[in-house]
Order: structure tokens, then sequence, then C-alpha cells
């Protein structure tokens, strides 16, 4: 997949992303501002996550539970030290839990990643369009 898109096809684009996927666990590439969170958000709404939806940048993970009882785990590494605090944490558990993991700032634990993983790269074309493209 490599699209442009808007907040107005938003929904579109991440219904084909979580109909094209072959692993749960989402890495969410690009800088600050393009627009990781606000995709995050709409998939998680399309997987029927009835939760506050936000940004987990000071506690690393926020976890939510869909209508079908299924756990999306929402993850933001932005602010972290090294990789120690991942493995602290536990992150291996979640990566092979076989729930959705969907993470921001992967770069921050590279080491740590799923070589499976999906991998996103979201980039700012102009104030109205992103361009997403899948690995």
């Amino acid at each position: 997949m490599n699209k442009n898109y808007s907040i107005h096809n938003l929904s579109e684009i991440a219904s084909e992303l979580i109909s094209s996927v072959n692993n749960k666990t989402l890495l969410f590439y690009g800088e600050m501002g393009v627009g990781k969170t606000t995709l995050i958000k709409e998939i998680c709404k399309q997987l029927g996550v009835l939760d506050n939806i936000s940004s987990p940048t000071f506690s690393l993970v926020n976890e939510y539970q869909s209508e079908k009882n299924e756990i999306v785990y929402h993850f933001d590494f932005y602010r972290i030290n090294d990789e120690e605090e991942a493995l602290d944490m536990g992150i291996e558990e979640y990566f092979y839990s076989d729930n959705w993991c969907l993470i921001e700032w992967p770069e921050n634990i590279k080491n740590l990643l799923p070589l499976d993983a999906v991998v996103i790269h979201l980039t700012t074309l102009d104030d109205n369009q992103r361009n997403i493209k899948l690995k």
C-alpha cells in the first residue's frame, strides 16, 4: 500500500490497512505531527474500541478493549530513555500475545522489534494530505 490520504478518507485508509496486514504488530514511523496517533485512533475505532484513545506518551502503553473483548495495545516510545525500559515493562510479552500492538516511535526500541512486524511510514505532503507507505 502506498497511498495519499486526508482526514476525509482516513476511515477508508484505516479499514484497508487492517484488512491488508498479516500481523497485528504495526510500527508507525513519521515525524512529529504527521498523524500517527490520529491514524491509530481510527484503527482502534474500527477494531471496536470504545475507550477514550489517547497517546500513551508518559505511560508508554495504553490498553484498550474492543466490543469483541479483544485487547489492543497502543505504545508510544517517544520519551523512552533506553531499550532496557521496554524490557523492564515486559515488551516481549506484549509483542507475542497475539493482540494488536500499535507502536509509535518504534525506532527508539529498534533492537527489540519483532522481525515480522508491519512497517508503516507516514509523511506530510501538505497541511491536509499525508502519504502512507506499508512495507
